[in-house]
């Protein structure tokens, strides 16, 4: 295991990659582990202070989705040189926030390689670790190109903090727009598209993408591993697997039948769908945080994990949510 500063980052190798863990815990009841019962039932029920209230949380951290920096004009709904103003709002704000690490959900630029050298410079006056997820518009030049600008260690990795694995997920493993054209992987966006198309499948549009063979081995056998350290997980992508929309990743049924079935999987975040959306299914929420560049004002939150909620608190036009383990969020 590879450690970066206190977050024990761990990047996938190919030996990890192709080694298949099968956890014989699976076969019981997916809430078993987290020993849910009457706590999380008084928590849903009971106002929003009560239950932001139960002692100090665990960790806290900060979370942006689509900055989206270009230097261009107005889009009819993104604004997207106001970006600067917007991140370096952010920024102070979750410096002056007791945070352990901040995460951006993807597209940090929409446009043009030299948009990074623009908001690199505000991002790394966070005075705590960055974390970045890869995203769409981020491939403004090759892969490799991408990380070394966003200070990645991979495009898919992990983190620990007490007591909670953070996974970042690549949804743009398999997509056109990702790998060069006459890849494999093109090549495979390339069915997988066609055959959403051909299944009339709303997701069936090319700035989507999807997880491929070699990451998704790695991802159950990182999510196997967090299960018998018994640690909550939260996955880290770009785009939405749940609800059904035009913005999911490709495979997004494969990907919830994985996550879902780990009892220790909390929470699935992520960008993309500017607009928002939440879900909860198989005992496993699904929060699209909004989008910054779409809005006059601006939009990004903390996050506080506790032993049987997360507190998500929103600025500009992201809704402050209880995500309660195992039971429905609300907004408060």
């Amino acid at each position: 295991m590879k450690t970066t500063s206190s977050l024990e980052c761990t990047m996938h190798t190919p030996h990890d990659s192709h080694q298949h863990v099968h956890d014989l815990a699976l076969t019981t009841s997916r809430r078993g582990f987290l020993g849910l019962g009457l706590g999380v039932a008084a928590a849903v029920a009971a106002p929003a202070a009560s239950a932001s209230a139960q002692g100090n949380p665990l960790l806290r951290f900060g979370v942006i989705a689509d900055c989206q920096y270009a230097d261009k004009p107005d889009g009819p709904v993104r604004l997207y040189r106001r970006s600067i103003a917007k991140l370096q709002e952010a920024v102070g704000t979750l410096n002056e926030s007791d945070l352990r690490f901040a995460l951006h959900l993807g597209d940090f630029v929409d446009e043009y390689p030299e948009s990074f050298a623009a908001v690199m410079p505000i991002w790394e006056k966070l005075r705590m670790p960055k974390r970045h997820v890869l995203g769409n518009h981020d491939f403004q030049m090759p892969r490799e190109q991408v990380l070394e600008a966003l200070a990645m260690p991979s495009s898919y990795y992990q983190f620990r903090r007490d007591g909670w694995r953070f996974i970042v997920v690549d949804t743009n493993d398999i997509s056109t727009y990702g790998n060069p054209v006459g890849s494999e992987k093109y090549g495979l966006a390339q069915r997988m598209l066609a055959e959403l198309r051909a299944a009339g499948k709303p997701n069936a549009q090319t700035w989507n993408g999807g997880v491929g063979a070699e990451q998704l081995a790695w991802l159950e056998q990182t999510l196997a591993h967090a299960h018998r350290n018994g640690e909550k997980v939260v996955l880290n992508a770009h785009h939405p697997i749940y609800p059904v929309n035009e913005h999911n990743a490709y495979n997004d049924t494969q990907l919830i039948d994985l996550v879902t079935s780990y009892d220790n999987v909390v929470a699935w975040f992520n960008g993309h769908n500017h607009a928002g959306n939440y879900g909860f299914t198989r005992g496993t929420h699904f929060v699209n945080f909004k989008g910054m560049v779409d809005t006059t004002t601006t939009s990004y939150a903390t996050v506080q994990a506790y032993e049987d909620h997360l507190l998500i608190e929103g600025f500009g036009r992201e809704p402050s949510r209880i995500v309660p383990i195992g039971a429905p969020a609300y907004e408060i």
